[in-house]
């Protein structure tokens, strides 16, 4: 262990040390969190004297109050949601009622007995806790990790003999609910099902996974199983509710945390220009900025995990602490890493172990290690822009203080609206509550797929409305009208040759996606979703793959591939496209002083049309036509528009495109405020003329098929989403606009025409009198 470990770890002297010059920014705001005591219980009496005397021999003679409460629950057959901070001991919560149910059924009678399936987003987190259950050694307890890397061997003998299966939704739906009758031994003892992390579970994501889950329940039910569920997460707003919508039935929460917490220094950290630039041309990156911050903490003996949105980033600050620790402080450069998707898993398992046994002072990581992977002792956590959700927030903050200790949070925003607006209005983002989160299980887009998947796994009957939901019927008949279902006396049957999974992807819209595919060995390289192929993968595109350039010779589009060939021309490439829509129905509304506010569904057009080859200077070599169809999107959205005479007494006529394209911009940048998306989750089109409204509009939309809920949220929380926009906006040091404030790195316009004072006297308009419309406005 290194010597620094054996310190207390001040973070008042190491933020003093960092205001001194690190990097080009400034600290803007410092609070401190205070620490959190501990609330113990007695163990419970159900409890397997096996199981008991495993985890006591770990050193645990007590447990926490939720631990007992969400175990007591499970035991007594209620599905239950324990919500509680990081580093609370979720696990044991449902552990306690699993392994003493499969110790029990073990014990008492020949075979499996009792089983359970344990449901995690990341192989990584499956894989931590199998180890945890391992090191248990509770006699007679067969546990096992089921995923796409587990050989066809395994596979088989995991299906016969183990009682707890460790997974993913993934696998559940391609694998698992297909192949039921070969599970049938398991499901037929299945009494507990865990979904932890479920806060990952929003949007389309969460859809797909209420969807899956009820298929399970369904199949479970074939086999005589009425499973227990039990979810968990550190972040989730309303986990009653959430936890109840994916599942499909009421789920009792647990909420209050019993676990002790250290104290928590938290600053706000604003990069500046790059050097030499002025203010005016923007910031410099946050993944600079933090590779210093990284270099500074590791060479002050700091252990340090630095968070960034990309793979990319995470390996650029990586490389940069690590080439600035050589220079300052020889040896250390070998203390530092990278951690992402796409390592190997005992690459990832030794990272790992170094980070815990301390040989490992400094990492930089994706949201890979934002879930809960044991990473114990950390004293600083650096986050390089705004992760997307205050319970990601939370979650990657988290990882530092986990062993009683004292821990230091830095969030340095990164060149964008939201993250400008958050550090410069603090309470924002740390008096903020954690977003609730928003799934729509009955997105017709998502369920009529699981239904046709479900009806091939066992014929579908009026009974499994009880699963389903009302729309079941429509949809089921649309399906029979698009002969994917056949009508028969004993219910709805799959009627095609292939298998309906193969057409659905729980983490995407549905979409086949497009291959890359290199033209002079035939590789594939990977893949694209197809509504992004448009864009990235058009002919004549540069295009990067872990670090080598290749261009694309041809975009197939009947084939769906992309073939490509290897080499720099030395330019990228930016696509251009253009975007209309059209109005199907406005479902909610609320009017005042000369605007409308509206919430409903819209064919979104859009067709990319051209792209720019530009060096790395950016200087634009030239424009080139593109050949592509239009592309249409059924969605949801949220809209508004403003009497013209009301816009033209504070914008000119001429300007008035250019403001609320402006407005347009920094309103999608700034809507992950209020709904739990991300910009890239999100769309906008704004026009000073709509023919449908006949008045100056600009819409904000889900980008997934059938909507994911975000711009709904949008609608009802509009007077605060907007005046945040606008302040956004306002409070921006630049002059004409900048991407901290209205330029978008996603405009298919360039970035042209854009009015940045014109959008702030645009929204003052919008905002005389605007309230919140609430979630029961009149349609």
């Amino acid at each position: 262990m290194d010597a620094s470990a054996s310190r207390a770890f001040d973070p008042a002297q190491a933020l003093g040390r960092l205001a001194e010059g690190v990097g080009t920014g400034r600290l803007l705001h410092v609070e401190d969190l205070p620490e959190r005591h501990e609330q113990l219980a007695d163990w419970p009496d159900w409890v397997n004297p096996q199981v008991a005397a495993a985890v006591r021999g770990t050193g645990l003679t007590r447990l926490w109050s939720h631990q007992r409460e969400a175990a007591d629950l499970a035991y007594a057959g209620q599905h239950v949601v324990v919500s509680t901070g990081t580093a609370s001991g979720k696990s044991l919560a449902y552990l306690l009622p699993i392994l003493s149910a499969v110790a029990d059924g073990a014990s008492a009678a020949s075979g499996r007995g009792a089983t359970a399936l344990y449901l995690a987003p990341t192989k990584a987190l499956a894989g931590d806790q199998l180890a945890r259950i391992s090191s248990y050694a509770v006699p007679g307890v067969r546990a096992a990790t089921y995923d796409g890397d587990t050989p066809a061997d395994e596979r088989r003998w995991i299906r016969d003999h183990a009682q707890v299966v460790l997974s993913n939704p993934d696998l559940l739906h391609h694998t698992l609910l297909p192949g039921h009758e070969r599970w049938a031994p398991f499901l037929r003892s299945l009494k507990y099902v865990v979904v932890d992390e479920c806060h990952t579970y929003r949007g389309v994501f969460g859809a797909h996974l209420a969807a899956v889950l009820r298929r399970l329940r369904r199949v479970a039910a074939r086999y005589g199983a009425d499973p227990t569920f039990v979810l968990a997460s550190a972040t989730v707003a309303d986990p009653a509710a959430h936890a109840s919508t994916l599942v499909g039935e009421p789920v009792r929460p647990v909420a209050i945390d019993g676990s002790p917490r250290a104290a928590m220094t938290f600053a706000l950290w604003e990069p500046g220009p790059p050097p030499g630039r002025a203010e005016d041309d923007g910031r410099r990156s946050a993944v600079a900025e933090s590779a210093d911050l990284l270099t500074a903490l590791v060479g002050d003996g700091v252990q340090t995990l630095a968070f960034a949105k990309s793979r990319v980033g995470v390996e650029v600050v990586a490389d940069m602490a690590r080439e600035r620790l050589a220079q300052s402080a020889p040896g250390l450069e070998a203390t530092v890493a990278a951690y992402r998707g796409g390592y190997l898993p005992e690459e990832r398992r030794e990272l790992e172990r170094a980070l815990r046994d301390g040989s490992l002072r400094g990492l930089a990581a994706t949201n890979a290690l934002e879930l809960g992977i044991d990473v114990s002792g950390l004293e600083a956590v650096v986050l390089a822009g705004w992760p997307g959700t205050v319970g990601s927030l939370w979650q990657q903050a988290g990882r530092a203080g986990r062993r009683g200790q004292r821990s230091l949070v830095l969030f340095v925003a990164a060149d964008d609206p939201l993250d400008t607006y958050l550090v410069h209005h603090p309470d924002m983002l740390l008096g903020r509550a954690v977003e609730a989160s928003v799934v729509d299980a009955d997105n017709p887009y998502v369920l009529a797929p699981h239904l046709a998947a479900a009806a091939a796994e066992l014929p579908l009957t009026p009974e499994d409305e009880v699963y389903f939901g009302p729309t079941m019927r429509p949809l089921i008949d649309t399906l029979v009208q698009r002969q994917i279902l056949r009508r028969r006396p004993r219910g709805w049957f799959w009627a095609r040759d292939d298998r309906p999974g193969d057409h659905l992807s729980l983490r995407g819209t549905g979409d086949p996606v497009v291959r890359i595919v290199e033209n002079r060995t035939g590789r594939v390289l990977g893949t694209v979703d197809a509504e992004r192929a448009h864009s990235a993968v058009h002919t004549g595109a540069v295009y990067v793959h872990q670090g080598q350039t290749y261009v694309v010779s041809d975009l197939d589009l009947s084939d769906g591939s992309a073939h490509v060939t290897a080499g720099d021309p030395g330019w990228s490439t930016v696509a251009r496209s253009v975007s209309a829509f059209d109005i199907v129905a406005s479902e909610r509304r609320t009017t005042w002083s000369g605007v409308s506010l509206h919430f409903g569904t819209l064919d979104v057009r859009t067709q990319v049309t051209s792209f720019l080859r530009r060096l790395p200077s950016g200087e634009v070599l030239g424009e080139h036509p593109l050949d592509l169809p239009e592309r249409t999107l059924r969605t949801r959205g949220v809209w508004w528009t403003v009497d013209p005479a009301l816009l033209l007494e504070v914008v000119d006529e001429r300007d008035l495109p250019g403001a609320l394209h402006a407005a347009e911009h920094a309103s999608i940048g700034m809507l992950p405020l209020v709904a739990q998306s991300d910009r890239w989750d999100i769309g906008g089109v704004s026009t000073a003329l709509h023919p449908d409204t006949g008045l100056p509009t600009v819409v904000v939309y889900d980008g997934y098929p059938g909507g994911a809920g975000f711009a709904e949220r949008g609608y009802e929380r509009a007077a605060t989403w907007l005046r945040a926009t606008r302040s956004a906006i306002a409070e921006c040091a630049c002059v004409n606009g900048c991407p901290s404030c209205v330029q978008s790195p996603k405009c298919g316009n360039g970035n042209n025409p854009l009015d940045k004072a014109g959008a702030v006297a645009v929204l003052d308009v919008v905002l005389s009198d605007m309230a919140d419309p609430g979630p029961r406005s009149s349609a």
